[in-house]
């Protein structure tokens, strides 16, 4: 009788669970973005970060400034022989629903000194972060190569 005479707690009701979804939607944004390195695209390539985001590519200090990532992108995208692709072999997105990430392989080639192609390739890891518009952007994002010290290009 005096379970019946207290007041009703009520759960709030769980958020429906999207990440499967989500998780498609940072993997083709992540194939977006791969296009436009690959068609040399600095701009839109950038757009893909927020403006928060932190890059840490190998063998450099981080850059913390969308027009520092610019800056890079606009010189290895110039480069001599430049050719990228990535490609996401997984992806993954928090409980909340607001945070998620992707793994995946690149390939990158560019001209040596004396005009020689020269491929690297290895793995990437990118961290998306869900805007208040419900759209997903670049949080952080680095890679590194498979190849020794001798043998990676050096991007």
């Amino acid at each position: 009788f005096l379970a019946a005479c207290q007041p009703q707690t009520q759960q709030p009701a769980a958020a429906p669970d999207t990440r499967a979804a989500d998780e498609a939607a940072i993997r083709n944004l992540d194939i977006q973005w791969s296009k436009a390195a690959s068609e040399a695209n600095v701009e839109q390539f950038v757009s893909f970060f927020d403006e928060e985001a932190s890059f840490l590519p190998p063998n450099q200090p981080t850059i913390m400034t969308k027009e520092g990532i610019q800056k890079w992108a606009t010189g290895l995208m110039s480069a001599p022989g430049f050719k990228v692709s990535w490609e996401p072999t997984k992806a993954v997105v928090s409980r909340g629903g607001d945070l998620g990430y992707t793994i995946g392989t690149y390939e990158l080639t560019m001209n040596d000194a004396k005009g020689k192609p020269v491929t690297d390739h290895g793995k990437y890891l990118t961290v998306w972060n869900k805007q208040a518009d419900g759209s997903w952007k670049v949080a952080a994002d680095t890679f590194n190569s498979d190849l020794s010290a001798e043998g990676a290009s050096g991007h």
